[in-house]
């Protein structure tokens, strides 16, 4: 493999920040195997995500704002990919590891007789060849593989793994053909999106995140929620207390849940095992609160807070709020 192409996974012009992390870490696989990093994106509002990208260490952005992709269930994202991938020549594919892209992913992987490497965290180089560093088994093992005797391969990619970094100096952008002869059967009649009432974990500026320090489920309502509420965020967990039953696994972070990368982190009573770290260690700032300063967290945090969470948490809620009452 040589070259690399990135699946975009958008919608009306709106995709997510996992696209401009896997345009900045093929630039980098690309260089490492020597060839060319591609971009792929597809349906209505295509161009105006291909000039955004355009600001990315792209080569090359291939384009198709065609309405089968948003009609037809999946077949024609698969076309266009395997046709790019087809006249690049042997490539390592790139896929968010979305509910989408794993759907993609899991048809090219038949279309191209490739390999296929799932929720990948990190990427090195052996013998000219990528490696994919994947956690296994509920996080009791980290696997590194990589794709022999296959001219392609699939990599499914775990939002936040990467950091984005813009700095193009502007991908060529390729309009691409409509794929000849093909005729589409499943149809997409309604597009139904259940509102939660949340802000996803792995889009969120700000987290508020809660661990075992806590005692219990209810302060991620009452203690947690508020703050969060107030910094316009989320909140998480780490796996203890998603162990506990204190939360649902949707809210955990680490190794073997969600990887976040967010403005602003704040750790509430978590000690900060390397578990918990694999998820959250690329955050811009990073606080945390806990009565004991010698947890392993206050390594690695920008600001270490030691106290009473239970008084220190509402006292912060009640600084943001008043302050936000009088900007």
């Amino acid at each position: 493999m040589q070259h690399v192409i990135v699946f975009i996974e958008q919608r009306s012009g709106q995709t997510r920040k996992v696209t401009y992390e896997l345009a900045t870490e093929a630039r980098k696989i690309a260089d490492a195997l020597g060839g060319k990093a591609h971009a792929v994106v597809l349906g209505a509002g295509a161009p105006a995500i291909a000039e955004q990208l355009k600001g990315y260490p792209l080569d090359v952005v291939h384009v198709a704002e065609d309405p089968d992709v948003d009609k037809y269930f999946l077949d024609p994202m698969v076309d266009y990919v395997e046709a790019v991938a087809r006249e690049t020549g042997p490539a390592l594919i790139l896929v968010p590891n979305t509910m989408l892209g794993r759907d993609v992913a899991g048809r090219l992987t038949a279309r191209l007789e490739a390999g296929l490497l799932s929720d990948v965290t990190d990427f090195h180089f052996e013998n000219g060849r990528a490696v994919g560093i994947a956690p296994k088994l509920q996080g009791s093992t980290v696997t590194g593989c990589t794709f022999k005797d296959s001219q392609y391969g699939i990599a499914t990619v775990r939002p936040n793994a990467f950091s984005a970094q813009a700095g193009g100096s502007g991908a060529q952008v390729v309009p691409l053909a409509k794929p000849s002869g093909k005729q589409y059967a499943l149809t997409i009649e309604n597009d139904v999106e259940e509102a939660t009432g949340e802000m996803g974990l792995e889009e969120a500026p700000v987290v508020v995140s809660g661990g075992r320090g806590l005692g219990g489920p209810e302060p991620f309502t009452t203690l947690l929620r508020p703050l969060a509420d107030a910094l316009g965020g989320a909140v998480g967990a780490s796996r203890a207390a998603a162990d506990a039953g204190w939360v649902p696994y949707s809210m955990q972070i680490g190794q073997t849940g969600k990887i976040v990368s967010p403005q602003l982190y704040i750790a509430v009573g978590i000690s900060g095992a390397i578990q918990h770290k694999v998820g959250m260690q690329t955050s811009g700032t990073i606080v945390a609160i806990n009565r004991d300063g010698a947890v392993p967290i206050a390594d690695f945090a920008d600001l270490m807070v030691v106290g009473d969470l239970f008084q220190i948490v509402p006292e912060l809620t009640n600084l943001v709020t008043g302050a936000k009452a009088h900007a």
